[in-house]
């Protein structure tokens, strides 16, 4: 499956439909998740709540293509990328791409500056180097963080660590974000700063956003909250009026 490349303005950043997930087979099957539906606007940030165990972390890594659902249709920007149990036959070029990750820790690689780690987001998606470096100062600067380009990871604080995967995430304009437990490490002061980010992110840059979370005292940033619990999504909720 090749899927239609072309992106669709009006097209939600992404739309999923029927996604289940099982491990195993026969006596030892384990079903992670089942009949998943979920869309997500762009330039809506929306959080995904629910227990340990509840699935929450089987549809982030199946709608961001890094663990397919068994069976289900996604389609990120109007671009069809699953179609049943067959996916799109490039997956890790689309994620490249198109999709942005920010996880619990920010994984920033340790022997790279600030800069170095949005830049080389670019240059794997071959972005000149100039233009990459001229890119990656921009979203450091947009998040806040552009005095601390030349400082390596450990220099930084977890709060500038979180901003700079951001920034990382945002290197070449993805479509959808998802975020795994991004302010888990940090205090609450600092997380409400991350997760204010991520609203930002997606009201001014319109990419749609999806954070999982466990973390409650934020909640009034989202646009929609998700409730996921036994690997079905239960309830959601505006918190805007």
């Amino acid at each position: 499956m090749n899927g239609d490349r072309t992106f669709s303005s009006d097209a939600p950043a992404v739309a999923a439909t029927g996604l289940t997930k099982i491990y195993g087979s026969g006596n030892t099957e384990v079903v992670a998740m089942r009949d998943v539906s979920l869309r997500i606007e762009r330039g809506e940030v929306v959080a995904l709540l629910g227990p340990s165990g509840a699935g929450k972390s089987t549809l982030l890594t199946a709608v961001g293509l890094i663990n397919p659902p068994t069976v289900g249709h996604i389609t990120i920007g109007g671009v069809p990328v699953m179609d049943g149990a067959q996916p799109l036959t490039d997956l890790a070029a689309f994620r490249r791409q198109h999709l942005g990750f920010v996880f619990q820790k920010a994984n920033l690689i340790p022997f790279l500056n600030a800069a170095q780690n949005v830049q080389v987001a670019l240059e794997i998606n071959d972005t000149p180097p100039r233009a990459a470096r001229r890119r990656a100062l921009e979203l450091l600067a947009y998040l806040g963080v552009a005095d601390r380009a030349g400082n390596l990871p450990a220099a930084l604080s977890g709060g500038q660590q979180q901003r700079v995967a951001v920034a990382r995430a945002l290197a070449n304009e993805p479509n959808l974000i998802l975020a795994d437990e991004p302010t888990a490490a940090l205090d609450s002061h600092r997380g409400r700063q991350v997760m204010e980010l991520f609203r930002q992110v997606a009201h001014e840059r319109g990419a749609g956003v999806l954070v999982v979370t466990h973390d409650h005292r934020a909640l009034d940033v989202f646009d929609r909250t998700i409730q996921m619990e036994d690997g079905r999504l239960e309830s959601e909720r505006s918190e805007k009026i």
